[in-house]
């Protein structure tokens, strides 16, 4: 049976191990600040564990994360349950966020796009509809990265293969990106 000290170090490893990405998350970071800047969107997507991270990030940039300021333009396209259940009854759940990036999206915004393994086919189809409304991209995955790594602007790969460190590192992420974004725009006001 795995201990919680096991399970601990395997964090700590994966973390230790994203310090190599620490440039890629950074530029990401300074994306999603220029995207605001220009009266862009920020928009999320993901299944399962990374659609929560999705509304998590989200509602950090609408409400705030550790700074009083101005709501932020961030949805996450994993919400909306009559959307969500119309389009996979109807039309299929592979183009369920594309779907609503062509209704949403446009070229001042930004596409967070989640998906551990970089091989969901809603994810990979969102980030080519993105791609489609002339948005930027921003892939969060893990392990190779998948076809995401191919489709993302930047791609941010966190090096696991274990979903659950990879979801623990993409919320670190997340908040980090959250915080850079408050204290940039912060800056600005004051």
């Amino acid at each position: 049976m795995k201990t919680f000290l096991k399970e601990l170090e395997e964090h700590q490893q994966t973390l230790a191990a994203l310090a190599n990405e620490a440039e890629v998350i950074e530029q990401a970071g300074d994306l999603l600040v220029k995207t605001l800047k220009r009266g862009g969107k920020i928009l999320l997507c993901g299944n399962g564990g990374s659609a929560a991270d999705c509304q998590h990030i989200a509602a950090e940039l609408v409400v705030r994360y550790e700074q009083e300021r101005q709501a932020l333009a961030a949805i996450a396209l994993t919400t909306d349950t009559s959307i969500l259940t119309a389009h996979a009854n109807d039309i299929g759940f592979d183009s369920v966020f594309a779907r609503q990036i062509f209704g949403l999206g446009t070229d001042k915004d930004c596409l967070i796009a989640i998906s551990t393994s970089g091989k969901s086919p809603n994810v990979l189809m969102a980030a080519e509809a993105a791609k489609q409304q002339g948005m930027v991209t921003i892939g969060l995955t893990g392990g190779s990265g998948g076809k995401l790594k191919g489709l993302a602007d930047i791609a941010v790969v966190v090096p696991s293969h274990v979903t659950a460190r990879i979801q623990e590192a993409h919320i670190l992420i997340g908040h980090w990106w959250c915080g850079l974004v408050e204290r940039s725009l912060n800056a600005d006001v004051a």
